[in-house]
């Protein structure tokens, strides 16, 4: 008979299915053969990729922690015993026992936008192993024109080619890069900053909380889209500039939701308390309040991720975003519409179903955090 442990040893996500866990063990099992098939028929990719630089360094490193991590995980599950016969790691069932984390489970909706983050977040990191092409490669010249320009999908494209010949395809993965790293990079920085000013604001008050707040003010009455097309035609746009030109304009929503949040919890016992064994204010705001905070921060960031993705990409489609040849789903949606009107509707569609799919995912996991911290909301999710 074979034991968990072989089971480990045979295929990541066995041990899983053995102790009926049907959605862990077949996602686990899925992604490990994935990766396995991936390791084989691009080998030599993945042999030549040290040689690619950083991408390629990480494009490796992420392929092994993912075939490491999942290892681990099952014999975590193999060796580790269940209370009444069965096994349970004690991590596991602590984070697994948390009420929060039982209604997010139970939302079947976040847990599907949270495989879609995680794979949308995956293939970017292996895009140096999956892209079959070069997103810059075109085609030779033939009779004065491009090679396989505006060709449809096929075996050898599988999403067809754009109107200079390039695979949309390896666009389409080196594009995911672009975005999720301008959106988690806005995000992050704007989160930080409305932070730290929501909650100065919100417990020293007076004057302070004036005058951040009536800037807040400002800066909100101010049309976003306007802003950025002004500072996009000011300077010559690169990465760095739309990243901060996303994360400047958006701090405020989270500084308006962190000093409400802080005006309540200054009222309560533990904050009253620390006031009296006179801790100092830097202490109070940032190792009593905000930790009790965090919860609509959190909510706030997974839902501003989307909502910058969709920006980035409205400022790349007026030409004011990533500056091309460099892949973009906004420049790669505004390429596509000319063609599209000689039916190649490729160039066009399926970098915009990418920018649908991934806000979707990220708003899915942003609702289902929401519903999750909310106490009020407990349990009311269908299993």
């Amino acid at each position: 008979m074979i034991t968990d442990r072989g089971l480990g040893w045979l295929l990541p996500g066995l041990p899983q299915l053995r102790r009926g866990r049907a959605l862990e063990g077949a996602v686990a099992m899925a992604l490990w053969g994935g990766l396995v098939v991936l390791a084989i028929v691009r080998r030599e990719r993945v042999a030549g990729a040290a040689t690619d630089g950083v991408e390629g360094w990480a494009a490796l490193l992420t392929l092994f922690l993912a075939l490491g991590g999942l290892w681990y995980r099952s014999f975590g599950v193999a060796r580790d015993r269940w209370e009444g016969g069965g096994r349970e790691s004690v991590s596991g069932a602590r984070f697994r026992g948390s009420e929060s984390w039982i209604s997010f489970r139970r939302n079947r909706l976040a847990l599907l936008g949270l495989f879609g983050v995680g794979a949308a977040c995956l293939l970017s990191l292996l895009t140096p192993l999956l892209a079959p092409f070069d997103p810059l490669h075109q085609e030779a010249y033939q009779g004065g024109e491009l090679a396989l320009r505006l060709a449809a999908p096929s075996a050898g494209h599988l999403l067809g080619t754009d109107q200079l010949g390039r695979d949309v395809l390896s666009r389409v993965l080196y594009g995911a890069r672009i975005s999720l790293s301008i959106g988690l990079l806005a995000v992050g920085i704007s989160v930080s900053v409305g932070t730290v000013l929501g909650a100065v604001a919100g417990y020293l008050g007076g004057w302070v909380d004036s005058l951040i707040m009536r800037f807040t003010d400002v800066v909100m009455a101010f049309p976003r889209i306007v802003l950025l097309i002004i500072l996009a035609a000011l300077f010559r746009p690169s990465l760095l500039l739309i990243v901060m030109a996303l994360a400047l304009t958006q701090w405020p929503f989270t500084t308006r939701i962190v000093r409400g949040e802080i005006l309540s919890l200054r009222q309560r016992e533990f904050a009253e308390a620390a006031v009296a064994l006179g801790f100092s204010r830097r202490r109070i705001i940032f190792r009593h309040l905000l930790p009790n905070a965090m919860a609509p921060i959190i909510v706030l960031a997974t839902l501003g991720i989307g909502n910058t993705i969709v920006l980035e990409a409205g400022l790349s489609f007026l030409g004011l975003g990533v500056r091309r040849p460099t892949p973009s789903w906004g420049t790669m949606v505004a390429d596509g519409m000319g063609p599209l009107v000689e039916g190649a509707w490729w160039g066009a569609t399926f970098p915009g179903l990418a920018i649908v799919l991934v806000v979707l995912a990220f708003n899915l996991v942003g609702d289902g955090l929401r519903d999750a911290l909310d106490p009020r909301q407990a349990g009311s999710f269908r299993t």
